[in-house]
């Protein structure tokens, strides 16, 4: 939303006498703007009849962590608690460039678009410190072959602490599409905090991220196939040349595209579709400094992020690797069967995505605002990532089924407390070489690093 010129006028006179009277550049009473969080597009206002909000994002995310596994066997008692060790260390690196506009509709109530575009990510296991090829439980277990593998040239053993390096990426996942109002707008009413409320739709328009062993050049594809839905609000306050806000939000999966790997086999599969995410944050702005004539304005802000990742399949740092060991063309370990009723094994290919524990994402991030003029913002910014340690190989064996007898559908006829092979408890997409205790991989010291610049334009 922007204020009538006559309101601007009277605005910058009011920030011109406290700064007179104050002697400061810090002027006390002026709000600060810069940040989005205060920011709402509106329509239909006197003088100013729509707001286009338009803006730029550039992301350059850096994701490491260390892979373990349990660890059982010799010098391991039965009662003794499952230790793990130290298997393979994952690098990740992703650059995203991100256009959004947000369109005011009516008053303080606009459309938003969003198109994140991953310019390119690249993703490397190696072996971690004290590991070799021949003490690698992955390698031993036929996961990835003794010389590791290469995406950029498969017939060649990538050598040094490589182990598996996937193949170069890029695309689009998802299209943001949202709506969203703000009850209440302290530039209207200064008495109030800004509040807003939005709903946005994420629909799944990208290639599907998969993984070819035979031709990996040929599947480069970054997205998951996935619609998801996304709930937020968030509220921010101005004091003076400060700003306090917090958001929350929700996302969760409203449906699969056909050639999203997130396919339920049935059966006794457990949380075969991603997980939920929900997530909340807070922070402070200040502004550093201000010329009230030019209206330029910079300013200072902290934050912090917390969000809980609820259990579901998911891209995993292994998942490349996963996929390769799956694959049915090479006879791997991890080969699945799609109908574990039918006699033999009905041969599929493990899809790579996983079984993942629920864990927590922690964040705190620092940013630089810049407000240029009635109609340029910038920012620069760091974040620093956190996430808790989880198994990511966590399917279960399948589901119990209740006895016949209870009028239960579907049930057993043999009422048991065990998954029965041979039936419809089982899960097809339990793998006992990865997803059995004793045999787990964990994300352990996950550290991540984003760093970001944004520009906008306000018309």
């Amino acid at each position: 939303m922007r204020v009538s010129v006559s309101a601007v006028s009277r605005w910058r006179k009011a920030v011109a006498v406290a700064g007179a009277a104050g002697g400061l550049v810090l002027g006390a009473a002026a709000p600060a703007r810069a940040n989005p969080m205060a920011e709402v597009a509106s329509a239909a206002d006197a003088g100013d009849p729509l707001d286009l909000f338009a803006r730029v994002d550039y992301d350059y995310e850096l994701d490491t962590s260390t892979l373990t596994r349990d660890s059982i066997g010799v010098g391991v008692g039965a009662s003794d608690p499952i230790r793990h060790h130290q298997d393979l260390e994952f690098r990740g690196a992703r650059h995203t460039i991100t256009p959004r506009a947000e369109l005011g509709v009516y008053h303080d109530t606009w459309l938003s678009i969003a198109l994140p575009i991953i310019v390119t990510q690249s993703r490397d296991l190696t072996y971690a410190s004290g590991v070799s090829a021949a003490t690698s439980s992955t390698l031993r277990d036929g996961i990835v072959p003794t010389g590791g593998f290469d995406a950029s040239d498969p017939t060649v053993a990538p050598g040094g602490d490589t182990v598996f390096r996937g193949p170069s990426r890029s695309g689009l996942d998802q299209l943001h599409l949202g709506l969203a109002v703000a009850p209440m707008n302290q530039l209207r009413d200064d008495t109030k905090p800004t509040w807003k409320l939005g709903a946005e739709i994420r629909l799944a328009i990208g290639k599907v991220a998969r993984f070819d062993r035979n031709a990996p050049g040929s599947e480069t594809g970054v997205g998951r196939g996935v619609h998801d839905l996304r709930l937020w609000t968030s509220v921010a306050k101005r004091r003076g040349p400060a700003l306090g806000y917090f958001e929350a939000e929700w996302i969760f999966p409203l449906a699969m595209k056909g050639t999203s790997l997130f396919d339920d086999p049935g059966f006794g599969a457990t949380n075969a579709g991603p997980g939920q995410i929900g997530s909340t944050g807070f922070g402070f702005a200040l502004a550093v400094y201000e010329d009230a004539v030019s209206r330029t304005r910079v300013s200072l802000d902290v934050g912090s992020r917390i969000a809980a990742h609820f259990e579901g399949r998911e891209y995993t740092e292994m998942w490349e690797a996963l996929a390769f060991a799956g694959d049915t063309r090479g006879a791997g370990p991890l080969v699945l069967d799609r109908d574990p009723v039918a006699a033999g094994v009905q041969a599929i290919s493990y899809p790579g995505i996983s079984n993942v524990e629920n864990y927590l994402e922690t964040a705190a991030s620092a940013k630089i605002r810049a407000e240029l003029g009635s109609h340029a913002r910038f920012s620069f910014g760091v974040d620093l990532v956190w996430k808790s340690d989880h198994a990511i190989t966590f399917a279960d064996a399948g589901v119990d089924l209740p006895g016949c007898s209870t009028g239960a559908s579907p049930c057993e006829t043999d009422p048991n407390d065990l998954v029965t092979p041979g039936t419809k408890e089982v899960n097809p997409l339990y793998v006992p070489s990865v997803d059995l205790v004793g045999h787990r991989y964990y994300s352990e010291n996950n550290f991540g690093l984003v760093v970001g610049v944004q520009a906008q334009a306000l018309f």
